[in-house]
């Protein structure tokens, strides 16, 4: 196991990021809030003196403009960008760039175990120049929250939950101990132990405050130094991108790659264009047997048809006065999915109420109240409504029980219509039209399977789990069942995967959880499980009849992303539903079967059972929340929340200021960003003559790009540890080894559903060497590419890097040796991760892509324009030419979109500039 170079040390007080500001608007003042007083930056003062108007703007950018007025420093923050927020109602959207500063960052261990490793390579490179490693220390607050590695190996006992503790510390060994020394060798670094939680969700009972406090000393009068605490808004940047969550309690924060992450944490702010702001005006109230993931999916369908990637989203309207905080964060949560930066609902009475509900401390609730509404950030209903860039409606008396799927989280689809639509995706997708009534029999059992069999019901995810209304109905469905003598079809793998402890402790009390696990959804795991890919393996009897039949078998899940390969290699059709409907489908085992109108099973008489008979009414599930969660659950379950458990205690770490690379390490190795870094930037390279690497469609996913489920044997992430004499049983996830470079770069572009159009037919990650024009593994080509010297580009289509917040879908790329991703349309996060890796990301003129061009990937490709330098969304020219010399120019759009990305991309990335910066102060 690796230790340390230096023995443990005493961590000196965390030091933080100033906020010492011009305050050219003069609105510095003092809140009193019962026996405290607080310094904050008035909105109202603020308005009076000369930034006219700023009372009707969105919410969300009174959070913005606050973070502004208190940075004003006169280099990153300028007297002009705070008067851009006010100039933004006149056009209601900006070209303005304007520096935001979170009050803290949230990680969780698949990416947070990259950024540690980034952060200790950072602390090496320091120590090499002959300077102090302590330079590099976050200094904004990061909670990283390990609940990404839990594996739903073993399900449906009641030692199941036990068990998969046991095998998950066994796999993550080594990562643990890195991580906890992390944890002691960092100042201003939490980690929250595993079997705790998922990080969005202990974020949203825990960790946020909605208004943040921080101590600082200030200049008093006669030259004197005084300390005061300034409070204002929560605010974050998470690696993951379901980090919006906690936007439902009016906390402003949104998905960054891993990347973007350390440097928010070093000190730098998130260089960002001031957003248009969608307003979405909810009226009315849901109907009865209607949850609040019916109505999320319906919402993400409404908001991708709009169109609002890029944006920030905003709720309004009555309708909140008839949503729970719950409710709002289940909205909040699928952020990534509508494709917005964020969801963001306002500071209101259920604020109020949430936070006292979880336990927090009365003082930081009172300070909540009395902030927003000095601050004019208070929603109640009489508040005229913010100016907005554009606005839509939604009638929650409309919303009709919905599922998604099979592989998009926007493709909704009614209750009435699950069975038909499934039908015609078998016809119309899979070419199975004959196939409808295939059976294959089960070895050792007595059932056959067959296309649309239900075979992983999954309750799983910060979305759902997080809302006690519809847990709690997933509990009153499995009662009913349970009554009338239903069973779980035996070829489905049922599991429970809460986000925090506290589920578990309401459920017991409502006296439901005993009843879910009489169906088999007994505890597994306090962690993402199914919904990132960690489903476990099917039992080998079914996942070899579906494989030997090429079934196309079916998921549902309480999650929120359902994309091709990421929920299990065995299973093609994934559907999002509620927990109870999770339930329900377990029952049914079948998306063939019409739930609105077919019997779901018989009881015990042999009569037949609807799902009417055994859903439950609003009343029913209210009065068991009412009873079952208190706030003394909250506190109890949160008092010790960085202690962990005796597997976690019992790792033995020694402290240290840098940590000693154990080259035997399958999980964590000493990555190469920052070999040959000089002091000074070097001029980039041009591209000329590159290879393609691939040739990929429409919303490839970073689960396309860097997967996070299951490493194939065959693969060359498999050789490899193969190689390093690591058994293909023990290979866990590519998630769990993202700490180790030479694993995650043979992974990238190596999911098992990825097509390269470079070898039509094909799926998984292949591609043709040229001039060879031998197919092989993506990895390995790259590796020939790079032995003859040979830069590389890779194309695709419209939405690419649609997904999680993956900085390894970025770091792989670039270790693959690809220089440039030309693409019609690039998802926000992957965009900004490219840029920070220093990959070029290139956008083909509106109806040009790479197949109108006709490219087949033997052409080679030179980027025109970069001569003189690189400026923001500048024009550039590619010249392709093919194997006959035949060249064509193609204009292109530079998606470097800042100043700022400018500097990252001319120093090679992000962290090289941040790095230069630490090391020259």
């Amino acid at each position: 196991m690796a230790t340390a170079k230096k023995t443990a040390r005493k961590k000196p007080a965390p030091k933080q990021l100033p906020a010492t500001s011009l305050d050219s608007f003069k609105c510095r003042r003092t809140l009193k809030v019962g026996t405290k007083s607080y310094d904050y930056f008035s909105l109202k003062i603020a308005e009076k003196n000369g930034l006219d108007g700023i009372s009707r703007l969105p919410y969300s950018l009174k959070v913005l403009l606050e973070n502004l007025l208190r940075y004003e420093d006169g280099r990153s923050v300028t007297k002009a960008d705070i008067e851009a927020m006010a100039k933004w109602l006149t056009r209601r959207k900006s070209s303005k760039e304007i520096a935001f500063r979170p009050a803290r960052v949230l990680m969780q261990d698949f990416t947070g175990v990259p950024g540690v490793v980034d952060l200790a390579a950072m602390r090496d490179a320091v120590e090499k120049v002959g300077a102090n490693p302590d330079k590099i220390n976050p200094l904004a607050p990061v909670d990283l929250v390990i609940d990404h590695s839990v594996m739903v190996d073993n399900f449906g006992t009641r030692d199941a939950f036990k068990k998969n503790v046991e095998i998950e510390y066994e796999r993550n060994g080594e990562r643990y101990e890195f991580l906890r020394w992390g944890s002691t060798a960092f100042n201003n670094l939490r980690v929250v132990p595993p079997g705790t939680g998922i990080c969005h969700q202990v974020n949203l009972e825990y960790l946020a405050q909605t208004v943040w406090t921080r101590k600082e000393k200030v200049a008093g009068p006669r030259n004197t130094v005084k300390t005061v605490e300034v409070a204002y808004p929560d605010s974050l940047v998470g690696t993951d991108s379901h980090t919006t969550m906690v936007n439902g309690l009016s906390v402003l924060g949104w998905g960054v790659g891993g990347i973007e992450a350390e440097a928010a944490m070093l000190g730098q702010p998130i260089s960002m264009l001031i957003p248009e702001v969608i307003g979405f005006k909810l009226t009315g109230k849901l109907p009865e047997g209607i949850t609040a993931t019916d109505l999320v999916l319906t919402v993400t369908q409404k908001l991708r048809e709009k169109g609002v990637v890029g944006k920030f989203v905003e709720f309004y309207g009555p309708g909140l006065d008839h949503l729970s905080l719950e409710d709002q964060a289940t909205l909040s949560n699928m952020a990534p999915e509508y494709g917005a930066t964020c969801g963001f609902f306002p500071i209101d009475a259920e604020t109020i109420r949430y936070l006292k509900a979880t336990g927090r401390k009365k003082a930081r609730v009172d300070l909540v109240e009395a902030y927003a509404k000095k601050q004019g950030m208070f929603r109640t209903a009489r508040s005229e409504d913010p100016i907005f860039t554009s606005t839509l409606e939604l009638d929650l008396g409309d919303v009709v029980p919905s599922l998604a799927g099979p592989k998009r989280p926007q493709d909704r689809v009614p209750l009435t219509d699950v069975a038909d639509s499934f039908a015609g995706t078998l016809v119309n997708e899979f070419k199975k039209g004959d196939e409808g009534f295939k059976r294959e029999k089960v070895s050792g059992e007595k059932f056959t399977i067959g296309h649309g069999d239900v075979v992983i019901a999954a309750i799983t995810s910060c979305t759902n789990t997080s809302n006690p209304s519809v847990l709690m109905a997933a509990g009153l469905v499995a009662q009913k069942a349970n009554k009338l003598g239903l069973k779980t079809k035996p070829w489905v793998k049922p599991s429970l995967a809460p986000g925090s402890q506290v589920v578990t402790e309401y459920l017991k009390a409502a006296g439901l959880q005993k009843e879910l696990d009489k169906l088999g959804f007994n505890l597994v795991g306090y962690g993402c499980t199914t919904c990132i890919g960690n489903s476990g393996p099917l039992p080998a009897p079914i996942s070899k009849a579906v494989n030997d039949a090429d079934l196309v078998v079916a998921s549902v899940l309480s999650g929120n992303r359902n994309f091709e390969g990421r929920v299990s290699p065995d299973v093609r059709a994934n559907y999002l539903a509620s927990p109870p409907l999770v339930v329900a489908y377990a029952l049914a085992g079948s998306v063939n079967v019409n739930l609105t109108e077919e019997p779901i099973g018989q009881d015990k008489k042999g009569n037949d059972v609807y799902l009417k008979d055994i859903w439950p009414t609003s009343l029913e599930i209210a009065e068991a929340v009412r009873k079952s969660v208190t706030a003394k659950m909250f506190r109890e379950r949160y008092s010790d929340v960085f202690k962990g458990d005796t597997h976690w205690r019992k790792i033995k770490v020694t402290g240290g200021k840098t940590y000693e690379w154990n080259k035997k390490s399958t999980y964590v190795q000493h990555p190469p960003y920052f070999e040959g870094m000089t002091a000074e930037p070097q001029p980039r390279d041009a591209v000329t003559d590159a290879g393609i690497l691939g040739l990929f469609g429409d919303s490839i996913t970073t689960d396309h790009i860097s997967p996070a489920g299951s490493i194939k044997a065959d693969s060359p992430a498999g050789e490899y540890l193969k190689k390093h004499k690591v058994k293909p049983a023990e290979f866990n996830s590519y998630g769990s080894r993202r700490g180790n470079h030479e694993v995650m770069m043979r992974g990238t572009f190596a999911n098992i559903r990825i097509k390269n159009q470079m070898v039509p037919g094909v799926e998984g990650g292949v591609t043709v060497h040229y001039p060879s024009g031998d197919a092989m593994p993506i990895y390995d080509a790259a590796m020939k590419y790079k032995e003859q010297g040979k830069s590389l580009v890779v194309f695709g289509g419209k939405e690419y890097g649609t997904g999680s917040s993956r900085d390894w879908a970025a770091k792989g790329t670039k270790l693959l040796g690809v220089e440039a991703v030309i693409v019609e349309s690039f998802e926000r996060i992957h965009r900004s991760n490219l840029v920070g890796m220093g990959v070029l990301p290139l956008q083909f003129e509106e109806g040009t892509s790479w197949k109108s061009l006709g490219l087949t990937g033997s052409e080679t490709v030179t980027i025109k324009g970069t001569e003189k330098g690189i400026k923001p969304r500048m024009k550039l020219k590619l010249e392709i030419t093919n194997e006959k010399g035949k060249t064509q120019t193609v204009p292109v759009l530079c998606r470097i979109d800042t100043a700022d990305e400018v500097d990252y991309y001319n120093n090679g990335g992000i962290l090289h500039f941040v790095l230069r910066n630490l090391i020259s102060a």
